[in-house]
């Protein structure tokens, strides 16, 4: 049973970054989709970015691209997401989740419990 663990978060002011770390156990993030996705109170959840690293292969949102990057550590079996130039829009709730490649991917099996990420202007 594969278990994610995600940390990192945080309360920043806008214009900060954080990098958000999801431990995966039981999976081999080198050669799977994962993803990451948030919710913000009030909405539904968004994906956000997806890695494919077997190909190299990535997906932003248009909400998040060119500012947030994610990457993998093989050795580490760990997943990462950098936010960098945070707004007051992306406070939400991140969570990493697996398989998911990008939008078209059908909806991930398992979630981690979630990161809060807070911006304040």
């Amino acid at each position: 049973h594969l278990q994610l663990v995600e940390s990192g978060g945080g309360s920043v002011q806008a214009g900060g970054s954080l990098r958000l770390s999801c431990a995966a156990s039981e999976y081999t993030v080198s050669t799977r989709c994962m993803g990451w996705f948030r919710q913000a109170p009030g909405k539904e959840r968004e994906g956000i970015a997806g890695i494919y690293p077997r190909y190299g292969e990535t997906y932003y949102a248009d909400s998040v691209k060119g500012r947030f990057t994610i990457s993998h550590d093989k050795s580490k079996n760990t997943l990462f997401l950098q936010l960098d130039n945070l707004q007051s829009e992306d406070t939400a709730l991140y969570y990493c989740a697996a398989p998911w490649c990008g939008s078209w991917s059908s909806p991930p099996s398992y979630w981690g419990q979630g990161t809060q990420v807070t911006v304040s202007s």
